[in-house]
């Protein structure tokens, strides 16, 4: 079971995400398993402003310069100076042991500013508790105390992705950050996120 880091403590894990964008056949799948894992209540509802189901992954949509579609996904980046964590009054939001962004309810007035300060935009209120959420979802991270995979990797039919230590130099993810070209996202944002997209060989 992870815990709440105090002040000036180092995580113990650097737990990450990565998704292989080269991988991805765009079918939805963990879009789909995310909601019906952490938020099943949702899964007939839309986002508001993301023109989706209501999920912690994010599904952006566009057409290149050549003309080709194109499918990013995006969700928590889990980031190792996260925004959200600096600005919550409350200390609603917290770093884990594992190095994951964590929200706790019992703490979090629904102000919004860590939904306000993400530069990812991958925060969203729940309209019925009116309480930010975001990946991990409760239940993911049940599955991830107990030695298993979250559901977005459980999910996937074409093994685009995956999640593991990045401080295990023996881990998957280790590994496929090893010998795949990859990128983080708005890295000149100074968040130093712990999400990955894999671009190939």
């Amino acid at each position: 079971m992870s815990t709440r880091l105090r002040k000036g403590q180092a995580p113990t894990k650097r737990m990450a995400h990565v998704w292989d964008a080269s991988k991805c056949i765009a079918c939805g799948a963990c879009v789909m398993a995310c909601t019906s894992t952490n938020n099943p209540d949702m899964m007939m509802r839309e986002e508001k402003g993301w023109n989706s189901i209501a999920s912690n992954i994010r599904r952006i949509d566009s057409v290149s310069a050549q003309g080709r579609p194109e499918v990013l996904l995006v969700q928590c980046q889990h980031c190792e100076d996260a925004p959200c964590l600096n600005t919550c009054p409350f200390g609603a939001t917290y770093m884990d042991d594992n190095g994951m962004i964590r929200l706790d309810p019992r703490m979090c007035s629904g102000c919004s500013y860590c939904v306000t300060s993400c530069p990812y935009n991958v925060r969203w209120f729940h309209p019925d508790s009116k309480l930010p959420k975001k990946c991990m979802g409760d239940t993911c991270l049940e599955l991830v105390d107990k030695g298993l995979q979250p559901a977005c990797v459980q999910s996937c039919p074409a093994g685009a992705r995956d999640y593991g230590d990045l401080n295990d130099p023996n881990s998957s993810v280790s590994v496929t950050l090893r010998t795949k070209r990859s990128r983080r996202l708005l890295e000149n944002a100074g968040t130093e996120p712990k999400y990955f997209v894999v671009e190939g060989s």
